[in-house]
C-alpha cells in the first residue's frame, strides 16, 4: 500500500504544476501547450492586381484557385505595405521586423549583418525546427535556419542551383550548388515537401517556401505554354501615361519601352543577363501607341502564366498538409515581397511608394484561430510579420522587432494603439526612380524624392533636384494628379509633414550620417 504522506506530496506537487502553467498562460495568453507549425510562402513581385482577391481589371483572368482557397479559409489583409519596394530589402524586414536603417539592407547587394537577429533564429532557439528554401537574395549564407537550400542570387528558372551549407559560396556564385532538374516554381515546392516529409516531428516548424516567380524575365512552366493565346487583356487606365507633364508626376520612371529594349537585347546577345520567354516578338513598324499596347499584352500574359505556376504550387503544399493531418495546426501565408507595376503609370518594375508598388498582397490561414473569409483593413507592415510569428509560436515580442504583432487584429480586436499611418523609405537612388521616404494613411499620402544617393551600393550618384508629391487616395485612387500645389491640401499636406517628422524619429532614421540630408531636410521642413 503506498503511504498517505507519498499520496499528499504526489498530489502538492501536481496542484503546484497546475498553479505555474495557470500563471505563465496568463503572463502570456497567446502561449498554447501545442504551438502551431508555420509555413510561410513567399513570392517574389506577385503583384496585388494579379492575385483575383483585390478586384481589378485582372480580376477574371488570373490563375487563382488556390490563393481562392486560403482566402475563403483565411483572412485578407487589404492594406499590408513594404518599407523599401525591392527584393533584399524587403526580404530583410520581413525576416528581421526592422527597417532597412535598422537592419543596413538597404539595396540589392548586401547582407545582413553576420549574428543578426531574425525570427528564424529566436524560433529555432526557442523549440522550431527552421528551414528556407527556395530565393534567398541576401547574399550571405542564411543563418538562424537549420536547415537552408536556396537559388544563388536571383537564380534561374530552369533547371535551377540551390546551395546548402556544404557548397556554399556567398553572392551570385552557384559553381558548387547542385542542378535540380525542372521548372523552379515547381523545384522548389518538390524539395519543401521532401524536407517536411524528413522533418522532426515532435518539433514545431517554421518553413520558408521561396520562389523566384514572378520576377523577371516572367517565365513559366510549359503546361501555361497556350494560357491567354489569342486573348486581349484589358488595359490600366494609366497605360499611356507617356510622361510627368501629363500627371504632375516628378520623374520619368521605369518605363514600358526599357522593357521592349530588354526583350530586343537578349533575342540579339546570347550572353544577356536572362532570356525571356517568347522571342522574338516583333513590334517594327509600330506607333507609340500601338507599340505600348503590345509591350503591355506580353508583359501582363507572361506574368500572369509564371502567377499560375504559383498558385499551382501553392496548392500542391496546401494538399500536403491535408494529407499528413497537418492543416489545422499550421499557419500559413502567402504573401509576394513587394508590389508590381503592370503597365500602370506606363511602368514596369517596382521601387515607388505608388499603391501597385507599396502593396504587399497577403493571404493567412489558421483554422483554430482565424474565422475564413474575413478581410482586414488595418494598416499592416512587412516588420510587423516576424512579431506575428513569434505571437503564434507563443513568445513576446523580441526587444529588436520594430513592428507589432496583428494577432488580435486578425481576431477582430484591433489595439486602440493601432497605426493610423506608415513610414517608407526607398534608398537606390536612380535619376529616373529618385531615392525618396514618405507617408501614407488610409486617405492621404505624402512623399519626397530627395534624389541623393547617399554612397548606398548600386546607387547613382547622380543628385537630382527634391521635389514632393501628394495624393487623395479616396479621389484619385490611381494617384495621376500629383495634388502637392493644391489649396485645397495645404493644412492636410502641413500635418502630413510634421507625421512623417515624427515617424522617422521613431524608427530611427533621422540621416545623422549624412550632412547633405541634414541640409535638404532643413530646407524642405522649414
Amino acid at each position: 500500500m503506498v503511504p498517505n504522506t507519498f499520496i499528499r506530496l504526489m498530489l502538492l506537487f501536481l496542484l503546484s504544476i497546475t498553479f505555474i502553467t495557470h500563471l505563465s498562460a496568463q503572463n502570456n495568453p497567446n502561449k498554447t501547450t501545442d504551438p502551431p507549425n508555420i509555413l510561410f510562402i513567399l513570392s517574389d513581385d506577385h503583384t496585388s492586381q494579379a492575385w483575383g482577391i483585390y478586384g481589378g481589371i485582372l480580376e477574371d483572368y488570373v490563375v487563382n484557385d488556390n490563393i481562392e482557397r486560403l482566402a475563403q479559409e483565411g483572412a485578407v489583409l487589404n492594406n499590408a505595405f513594404c518599407t523599401n519596394s525591392i527584393c533584399t530589402p524587403s526580404r530583410a524586414s520581413i525576416l528581421t521586423g526592422q527597417y532597412s536603417q535598422v537592419n543596413e539592407v538597404y539595396t540589392l547587394n548586401e547582407p545582413l549583418p553576420r549574428d543578426h537577429p531574425n525570427i528564424a533564429r529566436t524560433l529555432s532557439q526557442n523549440g522550431y525546427e527552421t528551414a528556407v528554401i527556395g530565393k534567398w537574395h541576401l547574399v550571405g549564407q542564411p543563418e538562424g535556419f537549420d536547415y537552408f537550400n536556396v537559388l544563388p542570387g536571383q537564380g534561374r528558372y530552369w533547371n535551377p542551383i540551390l546551395k546548402e551549407k556544404e557548397n556554399w559560396t556567398d553572392g551570385h556564385d552557384g559553381s558548387k550548388g547542385k542542378v535540380y532538374p525542372g521548372f523552379s516554381t515547381d523545384v522548389i515546392t518538390d524539395l519543401t515537401i521532401a524536407h517536411l516529409e524528413k522533418r522532426d516531428k515532435e518539433k514545431p516548424f517554421l518553413m520558408f517556401c521561396n520562389f523566384k516567380a514572378t520576377h523577371e524575365p516572367f517565365d513559366y512552366p510549359d503546361r501555361f505554354k497556350e494560357l491567354y493565346k489569342n486573348v486581349d487583356i484589358p488595359e490600366p487606365a494609366s497605360l499611356m501615361d507617356f510622361g510627368p507633364e501629363t500627371t504632375g508626376r516628378t520623374f520619368k520612371g521605369q518605363v514600358l519601352e526599357n522593357l521592349a529594349d530588354r526583350w530586343e537585347t537578349a533575342t540579339r546577345d546570347s550572353t544577356y543577363w536572362t532570356n525571356y520567354p517568347g522571342l522574338p516578338y516583333d513590334l517594327e513598324g509600330l506607333d507609340p501607341i500601338q507599340k505600348r499596347k503590345k509591350i503591355y499584352q506580353k508583359l501582363v500574359k507572361d506574368f500572369m502564366r509564371s502567377g499560375a505556376a504559383v498558385d499551382d504550387n501553392i496548392g500542391k503544399l496546401l494538399d500536403y498538409l491535408e494529407r499528413e493531418g497537418l492543416a489545422e495546426n499550421t499557419v500559413v501565408v502567402y504573401v509576394a515581397d513587394q508590389g508590381y507595376f503592370l503597365g500602370e503609370h506606363g511602368f514596369f518594375d517596382k521601387r515607388l511608394i505608388y499603391e501597385e508598388s507599396l502593396r504587399m498582397p497577403f493571404v493567412i490561414r489558421y483554422p483554430k484561430e482565424i474565422k475564413g473569409g474575413k478581410r482586414l483593413d488595418d494598416l499592416i507592415l512587412n516588420i510587423d510579420f516576424a512579431a506575428l510569428l513569434a505571437d503564434y509560436a507563443g513568445l513576446q515580442k523580441p526587444d529588436y522587432i520594430q513592428g507589432r504583432s496583428f494577432r488580435e487584429n486578425l481576431k477582430g480586436e484591433t489595439p486602440a494603439d493601432w497605426r493610423n499611418s506608415i513610414y517608407y523609405r526607398y534608398w537606390l537612388h536612380h535619376p529616373d526612380r529618385p531615392a525618396h521616404f514618405g507617408i501614407r494613411n488610409k486617405r492621404f499620402k505624402l512623399a519626397l524624392f530627395y534624389g541623393l544617393g547617399l554612397e548606398k551600393k548600386g546607387s547613382s550618384q547622380e543628385i537630382t533636384p527634391p521635389r514632393w508629391e501628394f495624393y487623395d487616395l479616396e479621389k484619385d485612387p490611381k494617384e495621376i494628379h500629383n495634388a502637392i500645389n493644391d489649396k485645397a491640401y495645404k493644412e492636410q499636406i502641413a500635418d502630413m509633414k510634421k507625421e512623417l517628422v515624427k515617424l522617422r524619429e521613431k524608427y530611427g532614421d533621422q540621416d545623422q550620417k549624412h550632412p547633405e540630408m541634414q541640409a535638404l531636410l532643413t530646407k524642405e521642413f522649414q
